[in-house]
């Protein structure tokens, strides 16, 4: 993901859900990503972190370097409409 993205900006009005609703698994290859879960706890994910993302988040890119993960759960329900 590019400096800039926001899921609630760039795939909320594709999928017309208020957060996503997929849950995430991965590892971050590179670049910062800020997930806001809906009852507010906010994490940062950050090169060489493994991450799990529950159900209903929004999240977006920090800084100026692209984000890049490996997601090995839930990549093919990414961005399609509920």
């Amino acid at each position: 993901m590019e400096p800039g993205w926001r899921w609630s900006e760039c795939v909320k009005p594709v999928v017309k859900t208020d957060s996503c609703q997929v849950s995430h698994v991965g590892y971050v290859v590179s670049g910062t990503l800020t997930v806001r879960l809906n009852d507010g706890t906010q994490k940062t994910l950050t090169k060489g972190s493994s991450y799990t993302i529950p159900p209903g988040h929004d999240a977006w890119v920090e800084g100026n370097e692209r984000f890049t993960c490996i997601e090995v759960m839930s990549a093919e329900q990414y961005a399609k409409p509920a």
